[in-house]
């Protein structure tokens, strides 16, 4: 019963940049206004694409966590991992405040940049402990990247 508790509690975790984010999404008041009348890339996805993308990309960070917690096979301390998890939580919320919240779109372009470096040291920090946790961060790495181009996109067409 323990494990289950530790899996719902890092799946709790893994969505507080989600959470945090939809404060400032394109579905808050006055964003969508902003958001639309914003140049965008032609591969701009539909804003349910980003919906669906990140419900996965938060379950599978979630389950990353759960697995590197749940490792007892390993005598090497976890804290690393942690912080590096807590960093790109931090920066991934952060994001969506920069680029939402305030509109500063170069800001939130530099915060993307970071939490990618962030997002490969932890998957690299991730796979001390175990190869599927590791694996489990680069579907959200490749996102990251992508909306690094979209974000770029808008940074030089507006």
């Amino acid at each position: 019963m323990k494990k289950f508790w530790t899996f719902i509690l890092a799946i709790v975790i893994s969505f507080i940049p989600g959470i945090i984010g939809g404060f400032f999404s394109p579905m808050s008041p006055g964003a969508n206004e902003w958001y639309n009348g914003l140049i965008q890339s032609n591969l701009t996805p539909n804003g349910w694409v980003f919906t669906i993308a990140w419900i996965i990309l938060y379950t599978l960070l979630g389950i990353a966590l759960f697995i590197i917690m749940n490792n007892s096979r390993t005598r090497q301390n976890k804290m690393p991992a942690y912080v590096l998890f807590a960093a790109q939580m931090g920066l991934n919320a952060l994001w969506s405040y920069l680029f939402f919240g305030l509109h500063f779109v170069g800001g939130a372009l530099l915060c993307l940049a970071a939490l990618i470096a962030i997002a490969v040291w932890m998957a690299v920090e991730f796979k001390k402990f175990s190869g599927w946790a590791s694996g489990l961060v680069w579907p959200y790495i490749a996102w990251l990247i992508f909306a690094f181009y979209l974000n770029a996109t808008i940074s030089l067409l507006n």
